[in-house]
């Protein structure tokens, strides 16, 4: 087994790789939003909300939001059922987990509706068959080791549970490659630059992106983590894709 790993386009020791990723995103969580809308051209947030629409929360459950950030995803769950459920938000990067922690609190949302938990979404500090949901949106391609994320999250989830995942993938239709290829490489860094003060850290972004796997070796590796049910939906033109699957 090899103790390299991609850190983007640079090959580093996987034992430094956490470390690079954490001095990423404490570098950018402040604005982290602000760059979001200006990357996507506030595209990221109809790609959120076509992914909360097919997470499956029961009224009374409990789910779980891994690489959880400024906390889109678990407070659009919880207004989609209104607040009749209970979500953890959990993050290894301590800045960011700051920021859904604030935004948590501006909606008024009490502790034991939505708690903030710090940890390595590669060792959950839950038990097996815990959650009715766990979800993870723009974080899995950020992990030192993917299929050890994937099956600590099968093992969390509880039977009958749904696993859901919102990551950038591979454009699908002609030329739109090359087009987002040209956006990513000639805008985004110097867009990152001028928001943010740091073009090197949404460089990176950049590279991580085109580093991780294809929607149908993506859905493999969800498969062979033990899920069954597994699909994936394609959005804007495979720029992004919603995979989903269940622990039967």
């Amino acid at each position: 087994m090899t103790d390299k790993t991609h850190f983007g386009f640079e090959t580093v020791p996987k034992e430094e790789k956490a470390g690079k990723v954490m001095e990423v995103f404490s570098s950018v969580a402040y604005k982290y939003d602000i760059m979001n809308d200006f990357m996507s051209g506030g595209m990221h947030r109809l790609w959120k909300k076509q992914f909360i629409a097919k997470a499956v929360l029961p009224n009374g459950g409990t789910g779980l939001d891994v690489a959880a950030g400024s906390g889109d995803i678990s407070i659009g769950l919880l207004r989609k059922k209104n607040r009749q459920a209970r979500i953890i938000l959990t993050d290894l990067n301590g800045p960011m987990l700051q920021e859904g922690a604030r935004r948590i609190l501006d909606e008024g949302l009490l502790p034991g509706t939505a708690d903030c938990i710090q940890s390595d979404g590669t060792k959950l500090p839950f038990a097996d068959n815990s959650f009715d949901l766990v979800t993870i949106a723009f974080g899995i391609r950020n992990f030192v080791d993917v299929p050890l994320g994937l099956s600590e999250f099968y093992r969390v989830l509880k039977p009958g549970g749904q696993f859901m995942c919102l990551e950038f993938s591979k454009p699908v239709l002609p030329m739109l490659d090359v087009i987002y290829d040209a956006y990513s490489f000639n805008v985004i860094p110097k867009m990152g630059e001028m928001v943010t003060g740091d073009k090197d850290s949404y460089q990176y972004l950049v590279e991580s992106i085109r580093r991780f796997p294809d929607q149908e070796r993506f859905a493999k590796w969800i498969k062979q983590a033990g899920f069954d049910l597994v699909r994936h939906d394609n959005l804007t033109g495979g720029i992004v894709a919603m995979h989903r699957g269940y622990k039967i």
